[in-house]
């Protein structure tokens, strides 16, 4: 007998108990609707995770710890021993990148920089009034550092930057930090450094970035200022923010500013590693628990399979004395969980782009609760994603009828036929 009529066979079996086969069917099709929802789902947070993290942090980042070690000061060699001495070194010194602009003009050479801007991280106490809270101030030079980080297009106040240029003492918040402080616009509040140092300044615009981390312990004030609440020289800064033309190609252009500066330099994704495989661990974990509903299914496919070759019996009998082989006999049943599989996701991927859609329409409350402030579950549906799922969810339901169609095979027709149904 050939596939044709083995398929034939199989499909006669499969009508005979239609209810059965729906149901057995439309389990495979819930998984298979769930599947796609959840890899979509999954793709749109990381995928929004990244974009996140594109947008509100340098594309490379030079730090101030040095990769080639500072020539000494002093060598000096007495009685055969030699000692590089260098000078005013003080332990409780913030490390940082000291003559910056040489640094600067160092890479100024590599193609893909379109944006280099010097910084000054100070951590710090903000206070208004009653209200205390901690929180990281960044020092830039503003107009250098409008397209650094996407801080520009994500100000609230739209002319904030320029009003921070000639502001000495002006101070840019993060929303959420300002709501903390209950500060507003043109408000002052007071900044105290570790060593108890006050530095009053004035609210000159606020900014929403997405990362709720960042909205509510950020700020940004001019680079001279932080440089006086750190300590450090005018010619000092603590790190570096570039900007590249392709951010893909982040990682190459770090290791080429590294070899030309001597600071240790990172890419974005280096920066933010954990954030990213955060986000990308949870959504392998919540793809392998979905991925559960599908071994439901295929436990409800073996059921199936199990109950019709119980009734069954005795055609088995008489298809193997008539010469029927074995294979043959594990094809029919096997084709039947291959036809309730296709079944399943005929059904199933339609209805898991159909929730897709629908959940993307959703809009609620941005919430502050999360990593992210959004409006909505990010969606990103792709056509690889329904053809994972519908492979997959029909080697689930062959596989499941594997085990039931070897059984089928076992038992011996004479045996059957006198009325014996066991093995």
């Amino acid at each position: 007998m050939n596939y044709l009529d083995l398929a034939r066979i199989a499909f006669v079996h499969l009508r005979e108990r239609k209810r059965q086969t729906i149901l057995t069917a439309l389990g495979v099709a819930v998984g298979s609707a769930m599947l796609v929802t959840t890899i979509s789902v999954a793709r749109g947070s990381s995928s929004n995770v990244v974009a996140k993290v594109i947008d509100t942090v340098p594309h490379v980042l030079i730090s101030a710890e040095r990769i080639v070690p500072l020539v000494p000061d002093n060598i000096v060699n007495r009685q055969g021993r030699v000692a590089m001495v260098t000078k005013n070194i003080n332990l409780d010194e913030q490390e940082v990148i000291k003559n910056y602009t040489g640094v600067v003009q160092s890479i100024g050479k590599v193609e893909e920089l379109r944006s280099i801007s010097p910084f000054v991280l100070s951590k710090l106490l903000a206070r208004n009034k009653t209200r205390f809270t901690p929180c990281v101030a960044r020092g830039v030079v503003p107009h250098l550092e409008a397209e650094i980080a996407g801080l520009q297009k994500n100000l609230i106040e739209r002319n904030a930057l320029e009003e921070l240029a000639y502001t000495p003492d002006g101070i840019l918040v993060g929303d959420l930090l300002a709501k903390k402080l209950n500060a507003g616009y043109r408000d002052r509040i007071v900044l105290v450094t570790k060593k108890s140092e006050e530095f009053p300044v004035t609210i000159v615009g606020r900014f929403s970035s997405g990362f709720n981390a960042k909205d509510e312990r950020e700020a940004y004030v001019n680079l001279p200022l932080a440089q006086r609440m750190e300590g450090i020289a005018s010619n000092a800064v603590t790190g570096i923010g570039l900007r590249t033309a392709h951010v893909e190609e982040a990682s190459k252009t770090a290791a080429q500013v590294q070899a030309l500066c001597g600071y240790k330099s990172e890419s974005w994704d280096e920066t933010n590693r954990n954030v990213i495989e955060f986000y990308k661990r949870n959504a392998m974990i919540t793809l392998v628990l979905v991925g559960f509903v599908f071994v439901v299914a295929g436990l409800g496919v073996s059921s199936v399979m199990t109950t019709v070759i119980l009734q069954k019996v005795k055609d088995i009998a008489i298809l193997r004395s008539m010469g029927m082989q074995a294979q043959s006999i594990t094809r029919i049943f096997m084709l039947e969980g291959f036809m309730i599989g296709v079944l399943g996701v005929v059904i199933g991927s339609p209805i898991g782009h159909v929730i897709c859609h629908l959940v993307d329409s959703i809009r609620f409350e941005a919430s502050t609760a999360g990593v992210l402030k959004s409006d909505k579950i990010n969606i990103i549906e792709q056509p690889d994603a329904h053809l994972i799922v519908i492979v997959f969810g029909i080697l689930i339901a062959v596989l499941s009828s594997w085990s039931p169609a070897r059984k089928a095979t076992r038992y011996l027709p004479v045996r059957i036929l006198r009325g014996e149904v066991g093995v």
